[in-house]
Protein backbone atom coordinates (compact mmCIF):
# COMPACT_ATOMS: atom_id res chain seq x y z
CA UNK A 1 0.00 0.00 0.00
CA UNK A 2 1.44 3.30 -1.12
CA UNK A 3 1.38 6.43 1.16
CA UNK A 4 0.69 8.80 -1.70
CA UNK A 5 -2.33 6.65 -2.79
CA UNK A 6 -6.51 6.42 -2.59
CA UNK A 7 -5.80 3.00 -1.25
CA UNK A 8 -4.01 4.28 1.66
CA UNK A 9 -6.56 7.22 1.98
CA UNK A 10 -9.84 5.01 2.31
CA UNK A 11 -7.62 3.08 4.56
CA UNK A 12 -6.28 5.87 6.99
CA UNK A 13 -10.03 6.86 6.82
CA UNK A 14 -11.77 3.67 8.06
CA UNK A 15 -8.67 3.41 11.00
CA UNK A 16 -9.64 6.50 12.25
CA UNK A 17 -13.10 6.09 12.14
CA UNK A 18 -12.85 2.81 14.81
CA UNK A 19 -10.47 4.45 16.83
CA UNK A 20 -12.12 7.49 17.30
CA UNK A 21 -15.92 6.75 16.62
CA UNK A 22 -16.03 2.79 18.07
CA UNK A 23 -13.03 2.18 20.61
CA UNK A 24 -13.91 4.37 23.58
CA UNK A 25 -11.38 2.58 25.83
CA UNK A 26 -7.74 2.51 25.67
CA UNK A 27 -7.22 -1.18 24.84
CA UNK A 28 -9.87 -0.90 22.61
CA UNK A 29 -7.67 1.79 20.63
CA UNK A 30 -4.40 -0.58 21.31
CA UNK A 31 -5.99 -3.21 19.21
CA UNK A 32 -7.33 -0.82 16.29
CA UNK A 33 -3.41 0.74 16.17
CA UNK A 34 -1.85 -3.19 16.00
CA UNK A 35 -5.08 -4.64 14.23
CA UNK A 36 -4.50 -1.71 11.14
CA UNK A 37 -0.47 -1.97 11.37
CA UNK A 38 -0.58 -5.85 10.67
CA UNK A 39 -3.21 -4.98 8.17
CA UNK A 40 -0.78 -2.51 6.61
CA UNK A 41 2.44 -4.53 6.43
CA UNK A 42 0.18 -7.28 4.54
CA UNK A 43 -0.22 -5.06 1.88
CA UNK A 44 3.13 -5.05 1.09
CA UNK A 45 2.77 -8.43 0.31
CA UNK A 46 5.21 -9.44 2.88
CA UNK A 47 3.24 -11.39 4.76
CA UNK A 48 5.87 -14.72 5.67
CA UNK A 49 7.68 -12.48 7.30
CA UNK A 50 5.12 -11.15 10.04
CA UNK A 51 6.34 -13.88 12.18
CA UNK A 52 9.58 -12.33 12.60
CA UNK A 53 8.27 -9.14 13.76
CA UNK A 54 5.86 -10.79 16.02
CA UNK A 55 8.66 -12.58 17.55
CA UNK A 56 10.38 -9.28 18.24
CA UNK A 57 7.94 -8.26 19.99
CA UNK A 58 7.11 -10.96 22.23
CA UNK A 59 11.00 -11.53 22.86
CA UNK A 60 11.80 -8.22 23.74
CA UNK A 61 8.93 -7.37 25.90
CA UNK A 62 9.57 -10.23 27.84
CA UNK A 63 13.74 -9.57 28.13
CA UNK A 64 12.07 -6.14 29.43
CA UNK A 65 10.27 -7.55 31.97
CA UNK A 66 13.44 -9.91 32.92
CA UNK A 67 14.99 -6.80 33.24
CA UNK A 68 13.21 -5.51 35.60
CA UNK A 69 12.31 -7.68 37.55
CA UNK A 70 16.81 -8.63 38.14
CA UNK A 71 16.93 -4.76 39.10
CA UNK A 72 16.75 -3.75 42.69
CA UNK A 73 13.28 -1.90 42.35
CA UNK A 74 12.20 1.32 44.54
CA UNK A 75 8.74 1.18 43.91
CA UNK A 76 6.85 0.26 47.10
CA UNK A 77 3.88 -1.82 45.45
CA UNK A 78 6.54 -3.96 43.60
CA UNK A 79 9.41 -4.54 46.38
CA UNK A 80 5.71 -5.91 48.53
CA UNK A 81 4.69 -8.06 46.14
CA UNK A 82 7.90 -9.60 45.46
CA UNK A 83 8.81 -9.62 49.12
CA UNK A 84 11.84 -9.55 51.27
CA UNK A 85 13.29 -13.48 50.29
CA UNK A 86 13.09 -12.37 46.76
CA UNK A 87 14.86 -8.97 46.81
CA UNK A 88 17.59 -10.66 48.73
CA UNK A 89 18.03 -13.62 46.53
CA UNK A 90 18.72 -11.30 43.45
CA UNK A 91 20.47 -8.48 45.37
CA UNK A 92 24.02 -10.30 45.51
CA UNK A 93 24.42 -10.80 41.74
CA UNK A 94 21.69 -8.48 40.34
CA UNK A 95 24.20 -6.52 38.26
CA UNK A 96 25.57 -9.65 36.79
CA UNK A 97 22.46 -10.94 35.90
CA UNK A 98 21.13 -7.26 34.13
CA UNK A 99 24.28 -7.51 32.46
CA UNK A 100 23.62 -10.94 31.28
CA UNK A 101 19.84 -10.44 30.44
CA UNK A 102 20.79 -7.23 28.26
CA UNK A 103 23.58 -8.67 26.30
CA UNK A 104 21.45 -11.36 25.32
CA UNK A 105 18.47 -9.18 23.86
CA UNK A 106 20.95 -7.08 22.04
CA UNK A 107 22.20 -10.41 20.86
CA UNK A 108 18.91 -11.43 19.79
CA UNK A 109 18.12 -7.95 17.83
CA UNK A 110 21.46 -7.94 16.09
CA UNK A 111 21.24 -11.54 14.79
CA UNK A 112 17.82 -11.16 13.88
CA UNK A 113 18.63 -7.87 11.78
CA UNK A 114 21.93 -10.02 10.24
CA UNK A 115 20.04 -13.48 9.60
CA UNK A 116 17.29 -10.99 7.63
CA UNK A 117 19.26 -8.68 5.94
CA UNK A 118 22.92 -9.18 5.41
CA UNK A 119 23.07 -13.45 4.84
CA UNK A 120 23.70 -12.69 1.05
CA UNK A 121 26.68 -9.84 1.84
CA UNK A 122 28.31 -12.34 3.92
CA UNK A 123 28.02 -15.30 1.71
CA UNK A 124 29.63 -12.87 -1.14
CA UNK A 125 32.30 -12.06 1.21
CA UNK A 126 33.25 -15.64 1.68
CA UNK A 127 32.96 -16.05 -2.41
CA UNK A 128 36.49 -15.98 -3.15
CA UNK A 129 37.13 -18.92 -1.31
CA UNK A 130 35.25 -20.93 -3.63
CA UNK A 131 34.28 -19.01 -6.48
CA UNK A 132 32.47 -22.12 -8.52
CA UNK A 133 29.94 -22.77 -5.54
CA UNK A 134 29.64 -20.40 -3.45
CA UNK A 135 29.36 -17.09 -6.14
CA UNK A 136 26.72 -18.50 -7.18
CA UNK A 137 24.64 -19.03 -4.34
CA UNK A 138 25.81 -15.57 -3.21
CA UNK A 139 24.10 -14.06 -6.40
CA UNK A 140 20.78 -16.27 -5.63
CA UNK A 141 20.80 -14.73 -2.39
CA UNK A 142 21.08 -11.20 -3.54
CA UNK A 143 18.49 -11.86 -6.08
CA UNK A 144 16.06 -13.54 -4.30
CA UNK A 145 16.01 -12.50 -0.84
CA UNK A 146 13.99 -9.97 0.32
CA UNK A 147 15.17 -8.45 3.72
CA UNK A 148 11.39 -7.77 5.68
CA UNK A 149 10.39 -4.28 5.62
CA UNK A 150 11.20 -2.03 8.53
CA UNK A 151 13.61 -4.47 10.39
CA UNK A 152 16.31 -1.79 10.17
CA UNK A 153 14.63 0.43 12.13
CA UNK A 154 12.53 -2.05 14.64
CA UNK A 155 16.01 -3.41 15.56
CA UNK A 156 17.33 -0.26 16.76
CA UNK A 157 14.11 0.86 18.54
CA UNK A 158 13.90 -2.66 20.23
CA UNK A 159 17.73 -2.33 21.45
CA UNK A 160 17.11 1.38 22.73
CA UNK A 161 14.18 -0.08 24.57
CA UNK A 162 16.04 -2.63 26.42
CA UNK A 163 19.21 -0.24 26.72
CA UNK A 164 16.21 1.90 28.28
CA UNK A 165 15.20 -0.11 30.93
CA UNK A 166 18.26 -1.35 31.78
CA UNK A 167 19.33 1.93 32.90
CA UNK A 168 16.60 2.69 34.85
CA UNK A 169 13.55 3.19 32.57
CA UNK A 170 10.29 1.39 33.40
CA UNK A 171 9.77 -1.69 31.09
CA UNK A 172 5.96 -1.99 30.45
CA UNK A 173 4.04 -4.46 31.63
CA UNK A 174 1.21 -3.96 29.04
CA UNK A 175 1.84 -6.52 26.16
CA UNK A 176 -0.64 -4.99 24.10
CA UNK A 177 0.42 -1.18 24.69
CA UNK A 178 4.31 -2.50 23.67
CA UNK A 179 2.87 -4.01 20.58
CA UNK A 180 0.85 -1.44 19.47
CA UNK A 181 4.09 1.17 20.08
CA UNK A 182 6.48 -1.44 18.23
CA UNK A 183 3.71 -1.72 15.26
CA UNK A 184 2.37 1.88 14.57
CA UNK A 185 1.49 1.44 11.42
CA UNK A 186 3.16 5.20 9.78
CA UNK A 187 6.51 5.03 11.59
CA UNK A 188 6.77 0.85 11.05
CA UNK A 189 8.43 0.77 7.78
CA UNK A 190 11.03 3.44 7.85
CA UNK A 191 10.95 5.58 11.46
CA UNK A 192 11.61 7.62 12.50
CA UNK A 193 12.98 5.87 15.42
CA UNK A 194 10.87 6.40 18.45
CA UNK A 195 11.33 5.69 21.74
CA UNK A 196 8.95 3.31 24.03
CA UNK A 197 9.51 6.13 26.95
CA UNK A 198 8.47 8.94 24.31
CA UNK A 199 5.59 7.37 22.75
CA UNK A 200 3.73 5.18 25.13
CA UNK A 201 2.43 8.28 27.92
CA UNK A 202 1.10 9.43 24.94
CA UNK A 203 -1.44 7.03 25.25
CA UNK A 204 -2.71 7.19 28.34
CA UNK A 205 -4.67 10.28 27.83
CA UNK A 206 -5.78 10.37 23.83
CA UNK A 207 -7.94 13.12 22.83
CA UNK A 208 -9.14 13.88 19.65
CA UNK A 209 -7.36 16.76 18.22
CA UNK A 210 -8.18 20.10 18.31
CA UNK A 211 -9.21 21.95 14.70
CA UNK A 212 -5.75 23.67 14.75
CA UNK A 213 -4.29 20.01 14.96
CA UNK A 214 -5.95 18.42 12.32
CA UNK A 215 -5.35 20.97 9.97
CA UNK A 216 -1.63 20.52 10.98
CA UNK A 217 -1.75 17.30 10.12
CA UNK A 218 -3.29 17.69 6.63
CA UNK A 219 -0.72 20.03 6.31
CA UNK A 220 1.90 17.91 6.72
CA UNK A 221 0.44 15.35 4.61
CA UNK A 222 0.08 17.56 1.56
CA UNK A 223 3.22 19.00 1.77
CA UNK A 224 5.10 15.39 2.57
CA UNK A 225 2.63 14.25 -0.94
CA UNK A 226 4.69 17.09 -2.59
CA UNK A 227 7.51 16.85 -1.80
CA UNK A 228 7.71 12.95 -2.74
CA UNK A 229 5.69 13.31 -5.79
CA UNK A 230 6.27 16.70 -7.82
CA UNK A 231 9.53 16.75 -6.99
CA UNK A 232 11.73 14.07 -5.56
CA UNK A 233 9.94 11.62 -8.31
CA UNK A 234 10.41 13.87 -11.22
CA UNK A 235 13.73 14.15 -10.09
CA UNK A 236 14.44 10.56 -9.91
CA UNK A 237 13.33 10.33 -13.67
CA UNK A 238 16.85 11.95 -14.55
CA UNK A 239 18.94 10.39 -11.71
CA UNK A 240 17.99 6.75 -12.91
CA UNK A 241 18.17 7.87 -16.34
CA UNK A 242 21.96 9.01 -15.53
CA UNK A 243 22.89 5.94 -13.06
CA UNK A 244 21.47 3.44 -15.23
CA UNK A 245 24.38 1.06 -15.43
CA UNK A 246 23.98 1.08 -19.49
CA UNK A 247 24.34 4.27 -19.68
CA UNK A 248 27.06 5.27 -16.71
CA UNK A 249 29.78 4.86 -19.56
CA UNK A 250 28.14 7.51 -21.80
CA UNK A 251 27.39 9.94 -19.50
CA UNK A 252 29.51 13.15 -19.09
CA UNK A 253 31.14 14.46 -15.94
CA UNK A 254 28.44 17.25 -16.57
CA UNK A 255 25.72 15.27 -16.27
CA UNK A 256 27.21 13.06 -13.67
CA UNK A 257 27.75 16.42 -11.59
CA UNK A 258 23.89 17.07 -12.12
CA UNK A 259 22.50 13.44 -11.35
CA UNK A 260 24.67 13.69 -8.10
CA UNK A 261 23.30 17.20 -7.18
CA UNK A 262 19.86 16.02 -8.06
CA UNK A 263 20.11 12.37 -6.27
CA UNK A 264 20.89 14.48 -3.09
CA UNK A 265 17.87 17.06 -3.50
CA UNK A 266 15.92 13.40 -4.45
CA UNK A 267 16.70 11.38 -1.31
CA UNK A 268 16.29 14.54 1.11
CA UNK A 269 12.40 15.44 -0.25
CA UNK A 270 11.77 11.58 -0.68
CA UNK A 271 12.46 10.85 2.74
CA UNK A 272 12.13 14.21 4.62
CA UNK A 273 8.51 13.76 2.47
CA UNK A 274 7.70 10.89 3.93
CA UNK A 275 8.42 11.59 7.74
CA UNK A 276 6.34 14.82 6.86
CA UNK A 277 3.46 12.02 5.95
CA UNK A 278 4.04 9.85 9.06
CA UNK A 279 3.98 12.93 11.44
CA UNK A 280 0.81 14.08 10.08
CA UNK A 281 -0.72 10.26 10.05
CA UNK A 282 0.01 10.23 13.86
CA UNK A 283 -1.29 13.45 14.93
CA UNK A 284 -4.57 12.22 13.26
CA UNK A 285 -4.01 9.96 16.41
CA UNK A 286 -3.62 11.91 18.85
CA UNK A 287 0.48 10.91 18.91
CA UNK A 288 3.29 13.03 18.35
CA UNK A 289 6.64 11.88 16.74
CA UNK A 290 10.05 13.04 16.76
CA UNK A 291 11.11 15.14 13.77
CA UNK A 292 13.87 13.77 11.91
CA UNK A 293 15.37 16.71 9.76
CA UNK A 294 15.89 20.29 10.38
CA UNK A 295 17.38 21.98 6.75
CA UNK A 296 20.33 19.56 6.63
CA UNK A 297 21.66 21.39 3.18
CA UNK A 298 22.11 24.67 5.06
CA UNK A 299 24.63 23.02 7.33
CA UNK A 300 27.96 24.41 7.90
CA UNK A 301 30.00 21.50 9.03
CA UNK A 302 29.76 18.07 8.83
CA UNK A 303 29.31 17.60 12.22
CA UNK A 304 26.35 19.92 11.63
CA UNK A 305 25.14 17.76 9.25
CA UNK A 306 24.57 14.47 11.18
CA UNK A 307 22.81 16.45 13.92
CA UNK A 308 20.40 18.03 10.94
CA UNK A 309 19.96 14.69 8.95
CA UNK A 310 17.74 11.49 10.07
CA UNK A 311 18.10 13.27 13.55
CA UNK A 312 16.55 10.08 15.16
CA UNK A 313 19.12 8.34 13.63
CA UNK A 314 22.11 10.22 14.37
CA UNK A 315 20.65 10.43 18.04
CA UNK A 316 20.17 6.31 18.37
CA UNK A 317 23.68 6.37 17.16
CA UNK A 318 25.11 9.12 19.13
CA UNK A 319 23.56 7.32 22.43
CA UNK A 320 24.08 4.12 22.05
CA UNK A 321 27.29 3.50 19.82
CA UNK A 322 29.22 6.89 20.56
CA UNK A 323 28.90 7.16 23.99
CA UNK A 324 29.14 3.91 25.49
CA UNK A 325 32.45 3.96 23.70
CA UNK A 326 33.66 6.12 25.36
CA UNK A 327 32.86 9.56 23.37
CA UNK A 328 34.72 12.51 23.90
CA UNK A 329 35.89 11.81 27.33
CA UNK A 330 38.74 9.42 26.57
CA UNK A 331 41.20 11.55 24.29
CA UNK A 332 41.35 13.23 21.12
CA UNK A 333 42.77 10.16 19.42
CA UNK A 334 40.15 7.88 20.44
CA UNK A 335 37.34 10.15 20.23
CA UNK A 336 38.37 10.34 16.03
CA UNK A 337 38.22 6.51 16.35
CA UNK A 338 35.22 6.72 18.16
CA UNK A 339 33.75 8.96 15.31
CA UNK A 340 35.11 7.16 12.49
CA UNK A 341 33.57 3.61 13.87
CA UNK A 342 30.15 5.64 14.49
CA UNK A 343 30.09 6.45 10.74
CA UNK A 344 31.21 2.69 9.74
CA UNK A 345 27.95 1.16 11.79
CA UNK A 346 25.80 4.05 9.71
CA UNK A 347 26.75 2.87 6.74
CA UNK A 348 26.60 -1.21 7.58
CA UNK A 349 23.02 -0.07 8.81
CA UNK A 350 21.93 1.47 5.90
CA UNK A 351 22.74 -1.94 3.34
CA UNK A 352 24.39 -4.75 2.77
CA UNK A 353 26.98 -4.18 0.00
CA UNK A 354 30.34 -2.19 -0.22
CA UNK A 355 29.03 0.95 -1.23
CA UNK A 356 27.44 1.57 1.90
CA UNK A 357 30.54 1.33 4.20
CA UNK A 358 32.58 3.44 1.68
CA UNK A 359 29.60 6.00 2.41
CA UNK A 360 30.10 5.68 5.88
CA UNK A 361 33.72 5.56 5.99
CA UNK A 362 33.78 8.91 4.37
CA UNK A 363 31.61 10.61 6.17
CA UNK A 364 33.73 9.11 9.41
CA UNK A 365 36.97 10.25 8.12
CA UNK A 366 34.87 14.07 7.44
CA UNK A 367 33.77 13.43 10.66
CA UNK A 368 37.64 13.10 12.31
CA UNK A 369 38.97 16.06 9.98
CA UNK A 370 36.30 18.50 11.19
CA UNK A 371 37.07 17.16 14.78
CA UNK A 372 40.78 17.84 14.36
CA UNK A 373 40.16 20.93 13.04
CA UNK A 374 37.67 22.24 15.97
CA UNK A 375 40.19 21.15 18.20
CA UNK A 376 43.36 23.00 15.95
CA UNK A 377 40.92 26.53 15.79
CA UNK A 378 40.37 26.22 19.35
CA UNK A 379 44.36 26.75 19.80
CA UNK A 380 44.86 29.25 17.29
CA UNK A 381 42.43 31.93 17.34
CA UNK A 382 43.09 33.57 13.80
CA UNK A 383 42.04 29.83 12.47
CA UNK A 384 38.41 30.10 14.92
CA UNK A 385 38.07 33.94 14.05
CA UNK A 386 37.88 32.43 10.30
CA UNK A 387 35.61 30.16 10.96
CA UNK A 388 33.04 32.07 12.37
CA UNK A 389 32.90 34.90 10.06
CA UNK A 390 31.03 35.00 7.18
CA UNK A 391 33.43 33.73 4.68
CA UNK A 392 34.24 30.89 6.66
CA UNK A 393 30.70 29.76 7.07
CA UNK A 394 30.64 30.24 3.14
CA UNK A 395 33.14 27.90 2.97
CA UNK A 396 32.34 25.25 5.71
CA UNK A 397 28.45 24.86 3.45
CA UNK A 398 30.15 24.75 0.26
CA UNK A 399 32.90 22.40 1.60
CA UNK A 400 30.12 20.03 3.63
CA UNK A 401 27.50 19.95 0.98
CA UNK A 402 30.19 19.18 -1.40
CA UNK A 403 31.40 16.02 0.20
CA UNK A 404 27.46 15.34 1.28
CA UNK A 405 26.85 14.81 -2.17
CA UNK A 406 30.12 13.35 -3.76
CA UNK A 407 29.69 10.48 -0.93
CA UNK A 408 25.90 9.78 -2.18
CA UNK A 409 27.38 8.33 -5.37
CA UNK A 410 28.28 5.04 -3.08
CA UNK A 411 25.07 5.51 -1.44
CA UNK A 412 23.35 5.73 -4.97
CA UNK A 413 25.76 2.90 -6.59
CA UNK A 414 26.45 0.50 -3.50
CA UNK A 415 28.30 -1.55 -6.09
CA UNK A 416 31.62 -0.61 -6.16
CA UNK A 417 32.11 -1.18 -10.11
CA UNK A 418 29.65 1.28 -10.95
CA UNK A 419 30.42 3.73 -8.46
CA UNK A 420 33.91 3.92 -8.48
CA UNK A 421 32.98 4.36 -12.37
CA UNK A 422 31.45 7.20 -11.53
CA UNK A 423 33.71 8.83 -9.27
CA UNK A 424 36.74 8.70 -11.83
CA UNK A 425 34.50 10.16 -14.57
CA UNK A 426 33.60 13.13 -12.48
CA UNK A 427 36.29 15.54 -14.12
CA UNK A 428 37.22 16.22 -18.07
CA UNK A 429 35.06 12.87 -19.66
CA UNK A 430 32.91 14.00 -21.93
CA UNK A 431 29.60 12.77 -22.66
CA UNK A 432 28.28 10.43 -25.52
CA UNK A 433 26.29 12.68 -28.19
CA UNK A 434 23.27 9.85 -28.40
CA UNK A 435 23.76 9.87 -24.40
CA UNK A 436 22.55 13.22 -24.77
CA UNK A 437 19.72 13.11 -27.10
CA UNK A 438 18.88 10.78 -25.41
CA UNK A 439 18.15 11.55 -22.17
CA UNK A 440 17.80 15.12 -22.57
CA UNK A 441 15.82 16.09 -26.05
CA UNK A 442 13.75 12.61 -25.81
CA UNK A 443 13.28 11.91 -22.22
CA UNK A 444 13.30 14.68 -20.20
CA UNK A 445 13.04 17.15 -23.11
CA UNK A 446 15.11 19.99 -21.21
CA UNK A 447 18.61 21.06 -21.81
CA UNK A 448 21.50 20.28 -19.06
CA UNK A 449 21.57 24.22 -18.39
CA UNK A 450 17.60 24.40 -17.53
CA UNK A 451 18.09 21.32 -15.15
CA UNK A 452 21.03 22.48 -13.32
CA UNK A 453 18.48 25.71 -13.34
CA UNK A 454 16.09 23.08 -11.48
CA UNK A 455 18.51 22.52 -8.84
CA UNK A 456 19.41 25.91 -8.07
CA UNK A 457 15.95 26.75 -7.98
CA UNK A 458 14.97 24.00 -5.28
CA UNK A 459 18.30 24.91 -3.52
CA UNK A 460 17.07 28.25 -3.25
CA UNK A 461 13.51 27.79 -2.37
CA UNK A 462 14.89 25.73 0.32
CA UNK A 463 17.51 28.69 1.69
CA UNK A 464 13.71 30.84 1.33
CA UNK A 465 11.62 27.92 3.68
CA UNK A 466 14.51 28.60 6.00
CA UNK A 467 14.33 31.95 6.39
CA UNK A 468 10.79 32.33 6.68
CA UNK A 469 10.86 29.84 9.63
CA UNK A 470 14.17 30.09 11.02
CA UNK A 471 14.98 33.48 11.10
CA UNK A 472 11.67 35.74 10.44
CA UNK A 473 9.89 32.80 12.33
CA UNK A 474 7.06 33.32 10.30
CA UNK A 475 4.33 30.73 9.66
CA UNK A 476 1.04 30.17 7.88
CA UNK A 477 -2.18 30.32 10.22
CA UNK A 478 -3.81 27.09 10.48
CA UNK A 479 -7.00 29.10 8.83
CA UNK A 480 -4.93 29.64 5.18
CA UNK A 481 -3.31 26.08 5.64
CA UNK A 482 -6.77 24.64 5.97
CA UNK A 483 -7.93 26.47 2.47
CA UNK A 484 -4.73 25.13 0.56
CA UNK A 485 -4.49 21.51 1.54
CA UNK A 486 -7.11 20.71 -0.67
CA UNK A 487 -5.01 22.52 -3.46
CA UNK A 488 -2.31 20.96 -2.80
CA UNK A 489 -3.68 17.36 -2.86
CA UNK A 490 -5.31 18.44 -6.32
CA UNK A 491 -1.82 19.32 -7.62
CA UNK A 492 -0.36 16.22 -6.12
CA UNK A 493 -3.10 14.32 -8.13
CA UNK A 494 -2.90 16.26 -11.58
CA UNK A 495 0.98 17.10 -11.57
CA UNK A 496 2.73 13.87 -10.77
CA UNK A 497 4.07 11.05 -12.66
CA UNK A 498 2.33 8.40 -14.06
CA UNK A 499 3.97 6.22 -11.99
CA UNK A 500 4.86 6.87 -8.29
CA UNK A 501 8.05 5.08 -7.04
CA UNK A 502 8.47 4.04 -3.31
CA UNK A 503 10.24 5.72 -0.74
CA UNK A 504 13.54 5.24 -1.09
CA UNK A 505 13.94 4.19 2.49
CA UNK A 506 11.75 1.72 2.29
CA UNK A 507 14.41 -0.26 0.97
CA UNK A 508 16.55 0.24 4.46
Amino acid sequence: MKFISPAYAIFLCITLIFYWGIAKQQNQKLWVIVISSICFYISFRQIQYFPIILAMILVNYWIGKLLLESQIIEYKEIQDRLGDDYFWRWLPRGKQQRQRVLIAGIFFNILLLVAAKYIPFIVSIFAPINPAEIQPLAVWLKTNFLPPLGISFLSFESAAYLIDVYKGSPATGNLLKYAAYKSFFPKLVSGPITHYHQFAPQLNNLRFPTIERLTEAGWLIASGAIKKTLIADNLAIFVKLVFDPNNLDRAGSIDLWLAIFAYGLQLYLDFSGYVDIVLGTAILFGVNLPTNFNFPYLSTSIADFWRRWHISLGNWLRDYIYFPLGGSRLGLARTCLNLFLLMLISGLWHGADWGYIVWGAIHGIALVIHRLTQTLSERVAPLARFWQSSLGNICGWFSTQLLVCVAWIWFRLPNLSYSNLVFQHLWGYPRDAQFATKIYVESLKLADSQMLLILIGITLAMMFAYLLDRVLKLNFNWHLKLTLIPLCLYVVWLLSPAESLAFIYFDF
